[in-house]
C-alpha cells in the first residue's frame, strides 16, 4: 500500500481517512490520475470533442486559407492517429497572425493557449468513404476574452475549413494551465498551507510549480457554494488543483480554487 503522510501535531501517520487540519493538509483521498499524476491535459486529448458532446453549438465563421502552409512532413492515412509532423503543421496553420497578435495565453503572453490537437471525425456524408478527407481539430483558449476557439484543418490542402468560437465551454486543462495555477497558489497567502505541508514532507521550501506533480479539474460556480470572487467560474477558466509531492504524498488543496482568467485564488466554504 502506498504510504500516505499526514502532518498532525508533529506525528507521521500511515493510513487513510485522516482528519484534515489546516488549509491544505495531506490526506489519503481518491484523486484523478493516481496512476500517473503528471499526466495532465494538453496532449492529444478529446477537449474539443467533449465540448461538442456536451451540446454547445459552434458559431459560424468564414473559412480561411493560410498563404504558406508549413512543410507536410510525415503523413498518416485514413483514421491513423495524427503524426508529430501533422500536429506541428496544423498548429502553425490554425494559429494565424490575427490570433497570435490579439490572443492571450494563460500567463499573459502573446497568442491564445493551445489546448489540444485531435483527428477530426469525418462528416456525416463521409462515414463510408475510405478516401474521406483527413482533418484535424485544433483547440485554443483565448484568455483575452475567455473564448474557446476550435479550428478544423484539412491536412491535405492546409485549408482551415471551419472555425467555431464558444463562450462558457471549459474543456480539460492543459499541463501549462495547471502549472500556472500552482504558480499563482504558491505566490498567494492562501498557499501557505500547501507550502507548509510540502516542507513538512520534504524538508525543503516550495518555490516553484516544477517541484510538484499536478492534476487539475475545471471548477464551475455553484450558487451559494463559493465566495463571490469565484461567481464567474465557468465563464472564467477556474481550476481546483490536486498537487502531489514528487515521489511523495498528495497534498489536499481541494478547498482552494484558482481563477486563471482573473489571476486570483479563493477558498471555498466548507459548510
Amino acid at each position: 500500500m502506498r504510504e500516505i503522510v499526514h502532518r498532525h501535531l508533529g506525528k507521521v501517520v500511515a493510513g487513510a481517512a485522516l482528519a484534515v487540519a489546516g488549509t491544505a493538509a495531506m490526506v489519503a483521498i481518491t484523486l484523478p490520475g493516481t496512476a500517473g499524476a503528471d499526466e495532465t491535459g494538453g496532449g492529444k486529448g478529446g477537449g474539443a470533442r467533449a465540448a461538442q458532446q456536451a451540446g454547445q453549438g459552434p458559431d459560424g465563421a468564414p473559412p480561411g486559407v493560410v498563404e504558406q502552409a508549413p512543410a507536410e512532413g510525415e503523413k498518416g492515412t485514413g483514421r491513423d492517429p495524427l503524426t508529430d509532423d501533422e500536429i506541428r503543421r496544423v498548429e502553425k496553420i490554425a494559429l494565424n497572425k490575427q490570433m497570435l497578435t490579439a490572443g492571450e495565453n494563460v500567463d499573459g503572453g502573446r497568442g491564445p493557449q493551445r489546448l489540444t490537437v485531435d483527428l477530426a471525425d469525418p462528416d456525416a456524408d463521409e462515414l463510408d468513404d475510405p478516401n474521406a478527407p483527413r482533418r484535424a481539430d485544433v483547440t485554443f483558449y483565448d484568455y483575452k476574452n475567455d473564448t474557446l476557439v476550435t479550428k478544423t484543418v484539412d491536412l491535405a490542402t492546409g485549408k482551415v475549413e471551419r472555425t467555431s468560437t464558444q463562450h462558457g465551454v471549459q474543456p480539460p486543462l492543459s499541463r501549462a494551465e495547471n502549472a500556472e495555477a500552482a504558480k499563482l497558489l504558491i505566490a498567494d497567502p492562501l498557499g501557505a498551507g500547501l507550502k507548509a505541508d510540502y516542507k513538512d514532507a520534504t524538508g525543503h521550501e516550495l518555490t516553484s510549480a516544477d517541484q510538484l506533480q499536478l492534476n487539475g479539474a475545471v471548477y464551475r460556480a455553484t450558487p451559494g457554494a463559493q465566495p463571490a470572487v469565484l461567481d464567474k467560474c465557468g465563464e472564467h477558466r477556474c481550476v481546483r488543483l490536486f498537487p502531489k509531492v514528487k515521489n511523495g504524498p498528495w497534498i489536499d488543496a481541494r478547498w482552494l480554487v484558482i481563477d486563471l482568467s482573473a489571476g486570483k485564488v479563493a477558498k471555498l466554504d466548507r459548510r
